[in-house]
């Protein structure tokens, strides 16, 4: 029986070590005196700092008092209300200083990039307006290759035209003028042969 008792004082002590060995602090609110026992009636022994670490030894839950070795190896007793898990300002101000730097790092590195893609998107644009006006310059000219050479060709269909009215009535001209010179030769030719002559009584 006794064997089982020592067995059950060590588990318990195994169980509740890494809880009262756990990394405790004072709270930052202010600072607090320690005491040779667990209350006010005892003597203080000194004080412990806002924000210093301490390691919690025992807990009187009656009173509200822990037991604690501050970080210069005192051993006292503070009331419970002051002992927080949580890291005092002297604990988290290099931290988050150094959060605070690599966050700042990130953002200028973000900065670095986002600037430099903004670069680089500058030129892409400005590249693809240059040859936006270059297609556009193209463009232009061939419109007006194609103006001009429409102009071209409705004035040689004009003159093609021309060409056939001109070609139609020399036509006409040429007819006119041959079916003149028949009839005219028509009319002249008789009087050009010679007749012969009648006799006067009409029978030979």
């Amino acid at each position: 029986m006794k064997h089982l008792y020592s067995a059950l004082v060590l588990l318990f002590v195994l169980v509740a070590a890494p809880r009262a060995m756990a990394e405790n602090y004072i709270s930052d609110d202010l600072f607090t005196y320690m005491h040779s026992g667990p209350g006010t009636q005892y003597r203080i022994i000194g004080s412990v700092d806002a924000g210093d670490k301490v390691t919690v030894l025992k807990r009187n839950r009656d009173e509200g008092y822990t037991q604690v070795v501050d970080s210069r190896g005192r051993k006292g007793w503070v009331k419970s209300d002051y002992v927080t898990t949580q890291p005092g300002l002297k604990e988290r101000v290099p931290a988050l200083e150094s959060e605070l730097k690599k966050v700042k790092s990130a953002l200028a590195s973000a900065k670095d990039d986002a600037k430099a893609q903004q670069k680089g998107l500058a030129e892409s644009l400005k590249q693809r307006n240059a040859q936006i006006e270059k297609l556009e310059a193209h463009s232009s000219e061939l419109n007006k290759k194609l103006i001009d050479a429409q102009s071209e060709i409705r004035a040689l269909r004009a003159k093609i035209d021309t060409q056939k009215d001109d070609l139609l009535m020399r036509w006409f001209t040429y007819g006119g003028m041959v079916a003149g010179g028949g009839l005219l030769f028509g009319l002249v030719l008789p009087h050009l042969i010679p007749r012969k002559k009648r006799r006067r009584d009409g029978w030979a």
